[in-house]
């Protein structure tokens, strides 16, 4: 909609431009203070009135807000986020450090909203296992297809410990270790390698 109303309006002030030229041509002595032609139709005002309402009569799509590292967040960005879920009806999901609630609580209207708190615990062995047995991968990564060596399967599931971010950049960084040594098969070598070339801090 917007990129139909932006060319519209470009067309209208192109030809407003090319009637005020053309005035000017035709009348050589004309001064600032003399009146000009009248104005065309459709105005630059008409058209972005009528899309302004056509925009307000659409409902607003979102059903979902996740907010990431709200940990981090100042009282008036949560004062913020209260207010659009208070106003737009939508379901609101706050990600965090553990400890989050207990700085939640000290603010009782925000508190009182939030309907259950889950803490995401590490993966555990089996957990990984079946997400590499699954032929799970990070978005846009491909590895080659299971099964991998146990002694693969092993180190990354050491290295990684259940932390799913670390196994994340784990296997994206095993994608370009393959790739750079154009090679095709995953190994012990390959995941430690790849672990070499990480920088692990707090995840």
């Amino acid at each position: 909609m917007r990129q139909g109303r932006d060319e519209q309006l470009a067309a209208i002030r192109q030809r407003d431009h090319d009637q005020l030229k053309t005035h000017l041509a035709e009348h050589p002595d004309w001064v600032f203070d003399s009146p000009l032609p009248e104005p065309l139709v459709p105005h630059v005002r008409d058209v972005e009135d009528d899309y302004y309402s056509r925009e307000r009569s659409f409902p607003d799509p979102t059903s979902l807000v996740l907010v990431d590292e709200a940990d981090r967040l100042r009282m008036a960005s949560l004062e913020q986020i209260r207010g659009i879920f208070d106003e737009g009806k939508i379901g609101l999901i706050l990600i965090g450090m553990p400890g989050i609630e207990k700085r939640l609580v000290r603010y009782p209207q925000f508190y009182s909203r939030i309907g259950f708190v889950h803490e995401f615990r590490p993966l555990s062995v089996q957990e990984i296992r079946r997400l590499l047995a699954q032929q799970w991968v990070p978005s846009g990564v491909k590895l080659p297809p299971q099964p991998w060596p146990e002694d693969a399967v092993a180190t990354i599931i050491r290295i990684t410990s259940g932390n799913f971010r670390l196994l994340n950049r784990l296997l994206t960084q095993m994608e370009r270790i393959l790739e750079i040594n154009r090679m095709e098969v995953i190994t012990k070598t390959v995941v430690e390698t790849a672990r070499e070339t990480l920088v692990i801090g707090e995840t």
